[in-house]
């Protein structure tokens, strides 16, 4: 199965449940710059590691651009505002990351080269088989990746690459076609 194939089969799921929200409040930041102003989430450093993220998600490719391309950041900020209960998933899981690469390669993720930012990226892309130490960079990867792929697939860009034609009138319906029914084993009842 492909990449696209992949990402397409998780768009069309739904999104993972949020995560518990907190009781504890979230620390001030007094030095933090939000990105682009009025009713952003992200500052601008999280910002750099979301588009960075979003386009190793769904990088561009001869079919259509990045998810960066489609405006999944943008979408993902959004979501932040709107559903306050992933805020601090999204946000600890960025912070986790930073951590994570400065541990491995002694800076934060946006800095470090980018087969270092891959190496980290495989070690949390897959949930049922990571290693010890690494659980809470799985949690939050997946449940980004899931808002990387429906931002990506909601989009006008996405839409087009899945090639999507809308509701289309079929005068007659003849069932499902035959080469389907043969691989399912099953057959119509004359």
């Amino acid at each position: 199965m492909d990449r696209r194939t992949s990402l397409r089969l998780l768009a069309t799921a739904t999104l993972a449940p949020g995560l518990t929200k907190a009781t504890i409040a979230e620390p001030e930041r007094p030095n933090a710059r939000v990105h682009s102003g009025n009713g952003s989430f992200f500052t601008d450093h999280e910002m750099q590691t979301v588009r960075i993220l979003a386009d190793r998600i769904i990088p561009a490719d001869a079919r259509s651009g990045s998810a960066t391309d489609a405006g999944v950041p943008d979408y993902i900020d959004f979501v932040m505002t709107d559903r306050p209960d992933l805020q601090l998933g999204i946000r600890g899981g960025l912070a986790w990351l930073d951590a994570h690469a400065r541990r491995r390669s002694g800076d934060n993720f946006v800095s470090i080269k980018v087969d270092e930012q891959r190496a980290i990226l495989e070690e949390i892309a897959y949930p049922y088989s990571h290693e010890a130490g690494v659980s809470q960079g799985v949690v939050f990867f997946s449940q980004f990746r899931d808002l990387v792929a429906a931002g990506f697939w909601s989009s006008k860009m996405g839409v087009n690459d899945l090639q999507y034609m809308g509701n289309v009138y079929v005068a007659e319906w003849e069932g499902c076609p035959k080469e389907a029914t043969d691989a399912l084993g099953v057959s119509y009842k004359d």
